[in-house]
């Protein structure tokens, strides 16, 4: 059988070599049964091509990457599925299962494993129990960090005497304090390492640690060597602790006076949910799709499609969706703070970060739950539970109205309610909270929205009201020795939309106000629309705001009835725009933020906007340097990359637990349908309660 050996060359260097060897017998048993129980599984229930991996595969990949390899000290810093090509997919689902039987596209998994300081690539096909490629990454920038590896770094200064010392001076109990691990970026470094800082917080008389740091004292950490580098205790006199009074946000512990007091709410669906799952298909009203996870990315949408009821048909509108990439910078530009430019999904993991949602109060009681999976460092799956929630939204919203007072003796009012379907997830990424939500309206919109919640980034100060400062401290004074600092959070959306079919352009149709010149009427001025289509990636980049537009996907070679082009646009949400300087280095590996709207052609590999080793990349490696081919983009399988941003500058309203700061966007269609797809759409019937008396 063959196996791939990891060895060292002449130079030191670890690389993989597919070699004739004999596998020990244990070794080849072991795997050939994982192999036999696998298949028999698949063939039960065989999978969706686009279902996340399973526990029992990413079982199957530890044992084949452990059993095909020799060392056994391999850190798996990354597994998830290897999308199938999107000829192949579409290719499946067009198969009739009546007539022919659907044979599904190989199931393969990527694989990212660190070993001897390098990352080792890995394709590992399911179903030969094989590697059937592999290579060592020769680029910059590393992984992702695994929450194995950030519990042991965080763990080392406790080992570390200065570290202790520094603690001592404070005067806190060494029991009391918790680290976490930073990633640091990259500023102009000639060679890099995977190095983070370790920075501490205090919690005794609160569980909101991040809200008491104890500043001035990191750890520079080698993650490969799980050593400190380096130790810094800049404080002579160290900065007062913020105090533990007034962080405590758990119910439980809170006192009186309480409110405002909410009244009782029932929410009940009399005749049951109007979705069905199967797998991690969803069926609901007009739309169908498939929810995917992705350890990185979180959930992933694919395959959304809405029923036509003028021409009896789904009609495809979204391929493939995720967030690429979510880019935190602070303006901190302080020793201790300069580096915290962080990159949520690259360097943290948004999926691995998911939450478990609670019922009742995460989602309604009429949610259903999805679990989630991912391989741990050590390959093991490791499962969050309720990690996704699926719900009918009834919120009193109108689909659509009129009120006619113009006919004689007659009033006719015509009101629709509005309800939608919620896929809901939250990832709790350290100290923020991200709600994320995809809402599918029966009239073909897709809403997209974002909440923002949590404990601010905080650092401690010697201050405690504003008249004592003389200085910029970078942030808000919210308590005594408290500072919010200040920060965005650019959300940046991967949207393959295949508006009715793969062929598609981008049409930015611009607002421009026409002169009246000839006296032809009273009018002076009036706006027409002037529409132009993007024929390469330079032409749709575009930061929002800066003039009137609409802008479009289109099926250039499919019209309506009237000879409309058919198509959904893209309704922007918050128009913030990087204030940072294009050469700063934090904005260099960010680049992908510098335009709100970017399209390229679908490139399969081309999925991860800040590179696909965004821990101290370069920038070398993003949308801004894929797009600079300037590749033909009209009437092609194009790709809409969408940037949301947020400006946050925190208040005393957002300490010590931050309500949550919403904002979204919209794909609505625009010219898809023959006319209004919801006309004839009757509400939800009304459920009356029993009447129901108690007696005393």
């Amino acid at each position: 059988m063959s196996y791939y050996k990891i060895y060292k060359n002449k130079n030191k260097s670890v690389v993989l070599s597919l070699r004739r060897e004999r596998m020990d017998a244990t070794r080849r048993v072991t795997l050939f049964c994982i192999l036999i129980l696998f298949c028999r599984c698949a063939e039960c229930n065989q999978p969706h091509p686009l279902d996340p991996l399973s526990p029992s595969e990413l079982n199957l990949v530890r044992t084949i990457v452990q059993t095909s390899t020799t060392p056994h000290n391999l850190t798996f810093e990354y597994v998830g599925l290897e999308e199938p090509n999107k000829a192949e997919i579409l290719s499946w689902l067009s198969l009739n299962p009546k007539s022919k039987p659907k044979v599904a596209p190989a199931r393969r998994a990527s694989v990212i494993a660190r070993f001897q300081k390098q990352s080792l690539e890995m394709s590992v096909d399911l179903s030969s129990g094989s590697i059937v490629s592999s290579k060592v990454y020769q680029g910059h920038g590393f992984p992702m960090l695994t929450f194995g590896e950030q519990a042991r770094a965080s763990q080392l200064p406790f080992s570390h005497q200065p570290f202790l010392e520094s603690l001592k001076k404070r005067g806190l109990n060494e029991s009391e304090v918790l680290c976490a691990c930073f990633t640091i970026g990259w500023f102009g470094e000639a060679k890099t390492k995977r190095n983070v800082k370790v920075k501490c917080y205090y919690a005794n008389g609160t569980a909101n640690l991040y809200a008491r740091p104890v500043e001035g004292v990191a750890a520079l950490v080698d993650l490969d060597d799980m050593k400190v580098l380096d130790y810094n205790d800049r404080y002579v006199v160290p900065v007062p602790l913020p105090k533990a009074e007034a962080t405590e946000y758990r119910a439980s512990k809170l006192k009186p006076p309480f409110g405002p007091k909410l009244k009782p709410i029932a929410v009940s669906q009399h005749d049951g949910p109007g979705f069905s799952i199967h797998a991690h298909t969803v069926s609901w009203a007009n739309w169908n799709f498939h929810v995917g996870f992705d350890i990185r990315a979180g959930p992933i949408i694919s395959l959304a499609s809405i029923f036509d009821l003028h021409k009896q048909k789904h009609r495809q509108v979204l391929y493939r969706g995720f967030i690429s990439e979510l880019f935190v910078p602070y303006q901190d530009p302080t020793e201790e703070w300069y580096y915290t430019t962080y990159f949520d999904c690259g360097e943290y993991g948004f999926g691995q970060s998911m939450s478990s949602l609670q019922p009742l109060t995460d989602c309604p009681p009429n949610a259903a739950f999805l679990d989630a999976y991912y391989a741990a460092s050590d390959g093991t799956p490791v499962k969050i539970a309720n990690a996704f929630c699926i719900f009918e939204r009834y919120a009193g919203d109108i689909m659509w109205r009129h009120t006619e007072i113009s006919l004689p003796n007659e009033v006719i009012t015509e009101v629709r309610s509005d309800v939608s379907l919620v896929v809901r997830i939250v990832s709790t990424v350290g100290n923020y909270d991200y709600v994320i939500d995809w809402e599918f309206k029966p009239s073909g919109s897709i809403k997209f929205g974002v909440g923002l919640t949590g404990i601010l980034g905080i650092k401690g100060g010697a201050y405690t009201n504003t008249d004592q400062i003389r200085e910029d401290i970078y942030g808000t004074l919210l308590a005594d020795n408290t500072i919010g600092v200040y920060h965005d959070h650019f959300f940046t959306y991967y949207l393959d939309l295949d508006i009715d079919g793969e062929a598609n352009s981008f049409v930015k149709s611009n607002l421009e106000t026409v002169r009246v010149k000839d006296h032809s009427t009273p009018r002076k001025s009036h706006w027409t629309v002037v529409s132009e289509t993007a024929k390469t990636e330079a032409d749709a980049r575009i930061n929002l705001g800066l003039k009137p537009s609409e802008l479009l996907v289109v099926n250039p070679n499919k019209k309506t009835k009237q000879g409309n082009i058919i198509g959904y646009r893209l309704l922007p949400g918050p128009a913030a725009r990087p204030l940072l300087i294009t050469d700063d280095y934090p904005q260099i590996r960010a680049a992908f933020t510098n335009y709100n709207v970017w399209v390229t052609p679908y490139n399969k590999s081309e999925k991860w906007v800040g590179g696909s080793y965004v821990d101290r990349s370069r920038g070398d490696d993003t949308l801004a340097s894929w797009s600079l081919r300037d590749r033909e983009i009209e009437n092609k399988d194009i790709v809409l990359w969408y940037t949301m941003g947020f400006h946050h500058v925190p208040s005393q309203e957002d300490f010590p637990v931050m309500p949550t700061l919403s904002g979204g966007f919209e794909l609505r269609p625009t010219n898809f349908f023959e006319s209004n797809p919801v006309l004839k759409t009757k509400s939800p019937n009304y459920v009356q309660w029993p009447n129901c008396t108690s007696q005393h």
